[in-house]
């Protein structure tokens, strides 16, 4: 991986520039863009900043790394925050929603596979996934000991209850599979995970997950600790 570190009032800027890159990478390369993006409170300030660029956001595709399952507009739901991120792009870009709503989740998840792999071919290969990481190892919502873990015939399964929630998440081969990615990482209390999965300790599901070539964003107080 590729470690970047950041002055802490630098960071959303920043990474929102990475993000930017990635739909220019991708525009350049083909007709469109298409990125999955993940929720929690570190990418809020960057998708901000990502929506700020003058892009041809008609031909980008975004979609949801994962969702957990709770009622529209509920706070725990990563489209709450994704949908006030990027409110000034709506209007323009593509943002397809995980449906954690509907009463079959197996059925949610293969619709979703379904969108997937007509954006992004078959098996789907996204442009771009800008991911996080949480202190006990996880990203997306690839959690230790998950049965998800192991699912590789699909890009989109039903998690076990994590912290009281089932959740939608892109499987680990379609996280792998994607031209780039971007990992957010800010938090003193995550350096042991940083640690792990720079070191490739497979007992991290991140590490299941990352690739040569990986951006790993961090701010200065983040990887302080992490050499600490």
């Amino acid at each position: 991986m590729r470690v970047e570190v950041v002055a802490p009032e630098a960071y959303d800027e920043v990474a929102g520039d990475h993000l930017a890159e990635m739909v220019l990478a991708a525009l350049d390369e083909r007709r469109s863009a298409s990125l999955a993006v993940s929720g929690g409170t570190t990418p809020d300030g960057p998708l901000t900043a990502f929506a700020d660029h003058d892009l041809d956001w008609d031909r980008v595709h975004l979609f949801q790394v994962d969702e957990r399952v709770a009622p529209d507009g509920h706070e725990d739901r990563n489209l709450t925050m994704l949908l006030g991120s990027l409110a000034q792009v709506l209007d323009r870009v593509t943002l397809d929603r995980m449906r954690v709503t509907d009463p079959d989740l197996t059925d949610a998840a293969a619709a979703y596979a379904d969108r997937l792999r007509s954006v992004a071919g078959t098996p789907a290969r996204l442009d771009g996934i800008q991911l996080g990481l949480g202190t006990d190892g996880h990203t997306a919502s690839l959690v230790p000991g998950d049965a998800v873990l192991e699912v590789s015939d699909t890009e989109v399964a039903v998690t076990g209850p994590y912290q009281g929630r089932q959740r939608l998440t892109l499987t680990a081969p379609t996280l792998r599979a994607a031209r780039r990615r971007l990992w957010l990482v800010r938090g003193e209390d995550k350096a042991a995970a940083v640690r792990g999965l720079l070191a490739g300790d497979l007992a991290l599901p991140a590490t299941r997950v990352a690739q040569p070539g990986d951006v790993l964003l961090l701010d200065e107080p983040t990887s302080r600790a992490v050499r600490s």
